[in-house]
């Protein structure tokens, strides 16, 4: 660690001494950059017993933040455990009593989703909105962030147009009506993953891809105009990283495209068999099913940062990606309320379902597990949010967006 940034901690711990909301921002905010700050910063906030301050339970901005900040936690970081808990149970107290408009509205949110766990953009738009009814709010800001957003929003409005006529050209959704149409739904979720505007091949990528994983996930049997659309789209791609970068993603995007569409052929099985899998097996194929190693490929090889250098090691770093796939198959999942024609309509069960069946418990108890198990892999992923490059970095932040 730099001992430069040793001696900014000092002088920050000196200068914050007892605010806790100055404190709780600054943790929250060197955490998400991939610093290494310690839990040890809220000591100062502990009693003999090793617990918060009761003192504490007042202070609505700075439990918000120490809210906010707990959701950061890594595995066996105790004190941010035990600041969750204690956070979640004062702000609830707190809404039952009489704060500010504005405190209630921020109070409120926050409880609703952490912002750890918030779609970056959309958390920006509200923030926006909610800032305007705010009397201490600076203007000049909050102009300049509605002028910032709405740049943003204007180079995405352009790409999903340009994306738009590729789709149309393509005449996948007329000649397989019975599959999902979704273009729209397909570009925001990459909106999600990396919004900057330096991202624009990225997104262009993916989104193409989430059409075609939607169109091969519905249809099956593998119809030729299918599989020459994703011939065609992903050689594209190839061909525009080649006579940018003079590299050849091909032999990566092959190997990812691939283990999408064998691991739909194990779910296909499953359900023509009647085989309901354990949650590790079900798991062990979803995470690919769900496309998580494939976003990581496509972000990777399409990256401004990409070098023969890197494309080498690719595969060493993929594992923060199986996290994120898993705990998107997690949180998908436990958000789904069972419904039998699910089944019917050749569904493979999801991870709740698999559970239960492994386990014999009951639909709450098994959700219950779930949650348990999406709030282990976010300590994963938060323990794994540091990097050593720029493109590292990119990808790492896309893949905690994924999630």
């Amino acid at each position: 660690m730099s001992r430069y940034y040793i001696r900014f901690m000092e002088e920050m711990s000196i200068l914050l001494k007892d605010n806790l909301h100055a404190t709780a921002l600054m943790f929250r905010l060197l955490r998400e950059h991939g610093f290494a700050v310690s839990e040890g910063a809220f000591n100062r906030f502990m009693d003999e017993k090793g617990n918060l301050k009761a003192s504490l339970r007042h202070h609505t901005e700075g439990l918000v933040s120490l809210y906010e900040a707990s959701h950061l936690a890594k595995e066996a970081e105790h004190v941010l455990e035990e600041a969750i808990n204690f956070t979640t149970k004062q702000l609830k107290s707190l809404m039952e009593g009489s704060l500010e408009p504005h405190l209630r509205e921020h109070v409120a949110h926050a409880l609703e989703l952490p912002l750890n766990w918030r779609m970056p953009r959309l958390q920006t738009r509200w923030f926006i909105e909610a800032s305007q009814r705010e009397a201490k709010m600076n203007p000049v800001l909050l102009e300049l962030a509605k002028l910032d957003f709405n740049r943003v929003q204007n180079i995405h409005q352009r790409e999903l147009r340009e994306v738009s006529r590729w789709w149309s050209n393509l005449g996948l959704a007329q000649r397989l009506p019975f599959s999902r149409d979704r273009l729209v739904e397909n570009y925001f979720w990459t909106v999600g993953w990396a919004f900057e505007p330096q991202f624009a091949r990225c997104r262009e990528a993916q989104t193409k891809a989430n059409c075609l994983i939607t169109t091969i996930d519905d249809v099956y049997d593998y119809m030729k105009i299918c599989f020459l659309a994703l011939f065609n789209t992903t050689n594209d791609t190839a061909y525009n990283v080649m006579k940018e970068k003079g590299l050849d993603i091909i032999p990566h995007l092959k190997k990812a495209w691939a283990d999408v569409c064998k691991a739909h052929m194990v779910e296909a099985r499953w359900y023509h068999q009647g085989y309901t899998p354990n949650l590790e097996e079900y798991l062990e194929n979803a995470l690919v099913s769900v496309s998580g190693p494939l976003i990581l490929t496509l972000a990777y090889c399409t990256s401004d940062d990409v070098s023969q250098e890197t494309l080498e090691d690719f595969h060493s770093r993929s594992e923060i990606a199986r996290r994120s796939s898993k705990f998107t198959h997690f949180l998908l999942s436990a958000s789904v309320v069972f419904v039998q024609d699910e089944l019917e309509r050749g569904n493979v069960p999801k991870s709740i379902q698999c559970y239960m069946h492994e386990s014999g418990l009951s639909e709450s108890a098994a959700r219950y597990h779930i949650r348990r198990l999406i709030r282990e892999n976010w300590r994963a992923i938060n323990g794994d949010r540091s990097f050593t490059s720029r493109l590292e970095e990119n990808l790492k932040m896309m893949i905690i967006n994924v999630s």
